[in-house]
């Protein structure tokens, strides 16, 4: 199967089916088209999906169609952007008919899920890599960044923690348990909060994506914003399948990647006013504070592991 035939029979339909008024044109020319509409910014991100990286070797291609997008579209949920299209790159050690098949079969229900349509993107030969490019809008000037956190706003989360760090243990097992098959499920299927972001614009002050780890992408927004957090780790939601199962689940709360929840500072008062439907997405677990890093229970994290690092000793483990 040749390159065009490739993209022409598993790429193609996923551009037409729910396309997004705003994408113009889509595969086919030399670049894609969106109309950034008045008053609205373009808000894109990119992420790259290694085999033996970020996932393992011969895992299920349906799965990494889901996956493969939904991590991208984390990135348009912490910046409450509303989903437009995304493009996608794809090196292929052979291009095998079934594995295509499922491939593209998991990335057009994360799509129809997501409400984000294939606008275009390249295909090659090479160890299996997938790039994943997101496009969204805000209204202008309303993007929720990482830097707008102050002293006295809380620190919340989306959903519960740990539970993806922990699947990474049974991803080889033939006949997972209920408590096994729950905490896989968010491995091989995280949802991006993606109407949550939506519905923090002008609430939240800060917000980012939890990829690496609590601790480190927490981190990063204090940093970004000058600030200083505490963390309550009493207060870290934990599923009760991922506490059966571990010991260790606040340290896969705080450390572990792959949650794809979102980390929020927001006043009082804008958590008090926020619907009760949107309320009850997130856990309180902390404070912004004046100063500087980040502390658990009073003790300071600095010298601990701050979460996962793309060129840290476990990287590719």
């Amino acid at each position: 199967m040749g390159e065009f035939e490739l993209i022409r029979r598993y790429f193609f339909p996923l551009s037409s089916a729910g396309r997004h008024p705003d994408v113009l044109l889509g595969p086919g020319d030399d670049c894609a088209i969106q109309r950034v509409g008045q008053n609205r910014d373009l808000v894109f991100s990119v992420d790259t999906l290694v085999e033996g990286v970020h996932f393992p070797k011969d895992y299920s291609p349906r799965k990494l169609g889901w996956r493969s997008l939904a991590v991208a579209a984390s990135d348009l949920a912490a910046m409450g952007a509303d989903p437009v299209c995304f493009t996608l790159a794809i090196a292929l050690p052979e291009a095998r008919a079934d594995w295509l098949g499922d491939f593209s079969a998991g990335l057009a229900e994360a799509s129809r899920q997501f409400g984000l349509n294939l606008a275009g993107g390249d295909t090659t030969s090479g160890p299996l890599t997938v790039t994943v490019q997101v496009h969204g809008t805000v209204p202008e000037g309303k993007a929720i960044l990482r830097s707008g956190a102050k002293p006295g706003d809380l620190i919340c989360v989306s959903g519960t923690l740990g539970n993806a760090a922990a699947a990474l243990d049974y991803l080889q097992m033939d006949s997972p348990t209920p408590a096994q098959s729950a905490v896989l499920a968010h491995y091989h299927a995280p949802e991006p909060r993606l109407a949550l972001g939506v519905a923090l614009r002008g609430q939240a002050s800060a917000a980012v994506d939890i990829s690496d780890g609590l601790s480190a992408d927490l981190g990063h927004l204090l940093e970004a914003s000058g600030v200083s957090g505490e963390i309550d780790i009493h207060c870290l939601p934990l599923s009760d399948h991922l506490k059966a199962l571990r010991e260790d689940a606040i340290d896969l709360a705080l450390y572990g990647g792959d949650d794809y929840e979102l980390c929020l500072t927001l006043s009082e008062p804008a958590l008090e006013g926020l619907p009760r439907l949107i309320r009850d997405q997130i856990t309180v677990i902390g404070r912004v504070k004046e100063g500087t890093g980040l502390f658990f229970d009073g003790q300071k994290t600095a010298g601990q592991r701050q979460g996962y690092d793309h060129f840290g000793e476990d990287a590719g483990q």
